[in-house]
């Protein structure tokens, strides 16, 4: 088995984009004249590369409680990435690793979050190791019994292992997995499938998935294998469910598309509801869909937008049964460049999320785009500087009632060599 890698997503220390460390005093003023009134920025836990784990990949999952989960693409106690729990313990937070991947059966590498499924536990992947080393789909439940020590590991228990990369149901599964009203879980696969082998990013150009409980197990079934001719492929982002029961999603083959799954007698159909083809427009969607009360999607391009190539946050509107595309943003370098995570929004309608390179420092910035006037005004919330605070924020943010912000960033923090990550909090 290979060592561990970091994941598609990661940021090079030598990015083309990391030349950019010496903009001019003018570009400086322009971006400070865009920042919010002062925001308090907390780091709850800095990674070490050791049991807690290191470079997270993707946010965090709160409980009722207010407790959070999440998930490090490296480190544990195997070297292969964990599961890990932060609480709060006095006035600061204490972190639990739940699980630490072993590198065998029961997976390696976590890229994506867990989420808590109907039963109350944990539900997510990794993208490598299983039985074929292609991947895995596991669930996490805490000790039956009483634990009597500080840290007690969860029981893991393998749901799916994706085979071989020529197989039928992909491999390297990506984005949060989601459920329906029955119990079963639905994914992605980024890659693989037989839609189109050997086609598109890798090997195959990927498929959406179903897990449902069969004999006391659980057996997968695949929705759609994207063939990378109109249909897009490498489906990255995951998939959510609309109000009318039907699967959207984003695929980064060719220039980009936006899709929808629609349930039928005779299984699920596919249709591409747009298709980035002007790359002003933006370019690879990498992310997952946000609607909003009123049915728009709201995405990311990674790339694109331009001559900055710096991606761009796009809105889709539901018209006549057609959708309107509106371009809402388009990242420069000053503001932060490459979109990581689905977009989340908040109660007054403004959208908030993570760039994962550039900004002040030129090591990815946390933003929030208010509606305004008929555009809408980007604020950073914060700009990572590779010190203690982190460096290149990465996945989906998560916001409670008070509208503090929580999230991961990457690398920086005191840990490892130049960083193993942290896991942070800004608070309004």
């Amino acid at each position: 088995m290979m060592p561990p890698v970091q994941h598609r997503n990661a940021i090079s220390g030598i990015d083309m984009w990391a030349t950019l460390a010496a903009w001019s005093v003018a570009i400086l003023m322009i971006v400070a004249a865009t920042q919010a009134q002062a925001q308090t920025f907390t780091v709850l836990h800095t990674f070490t590369g050791g049991s807690d784990g290191a470079y997270p990949e993707a946010g965090l999952t709160v409980d009722r409680a207010g407790n959070f989960y999440g998930t490090a693409s490296g480190g544990g106690a195997h070297g292969w990435g964990t599961v890990f729990k932060l609480t709060h313990s006095g006035s600061g937070w204490l972190l639990h690793p739940l699980y630490s991947f072993a590198g065998g059966n029961d997976g390696a590498q976590p890229y994506a979050r867990v989420v808590f499924g109907p039963d109350g536990s944990l539900y997510g992947t990794t993208g490598s190791g299983g039985l074929n080393d292609a991947g895995t789909v596991f669930n996490l439940r805490p000790p039956a019994s009483a634990c009597e020590s500080a840290i007690c590991p969860w029981t893991e228990t393998l749901l799916h292992s994706f085979p071989d990369p020529i197989d039928t149901d992909g491999f390297g599964p990506a984005g949060d997995l989601v459920f329906d009203p029955a119990g079963n879980i639905y994914g992605t696969a980024a890659n693989g499938g037989a839609g189109a082998p050997y086609e598109c990013t890798g090997e195959g150009c990927g498929v959406v998935y179903e897990l449902t409980r069969a004999q006391g197990g659980w057996s997968e079934n695949i929705l759609y294998a994207f063939t990378g001719a109109g249909d897009g492929g490498n489906p990255w982002g995951g998939v959510i469910f609309g109000q009318s029961g039907n699967l959207y999603g984003t695929g980064a083959f060719g220039w980009g598309t936006v899709f929808q799954l629609t349930p039928g007698q005779s299984g699920w159909t596919q249709s591409t509801l747009y298709t980035f083809l002007n790359l002003s427009n933006g370019s690879y969607p990498n992310q997952g869909i946000l609607f909003d009360s009123s049915g728009n999607m709201y995405t990311t391009a990674d790339q694109g937008g331009g001559s900055n190539n710096g991606g761009t946050v796009v809105e889709l509107q539901p018209s006549g049964g057609g959708w309107n595309f509106d371009l809402l943003y388009t990242f420069r370098p000053a503001n932060g460049i490459a979109p990581s995570g689905t977009l989340i929004m908040d109660s007054a309608g403004n959208l908030y999320g993570a760039a994962g390179r550039g900004g002040l420092h030129g090591y990815g910035a946390v933003y929030k785009l208010t509606p305004s006037g008929g555009g809408w005004t980007y604020t950073s919330l914060h700009d990572f500087t590779e010190g203690s605070d982190g460096a290149n924020p990465i996945g989906t943010l998560t916001m409670d009632a008070n509208g503090n912000l929580y999230g991961v960033a990457q690398g920086g923090g005191a840990g490892c060599n130049r960083g193993c990550g942290v896991v942070w909090e800004i608070t309004p």
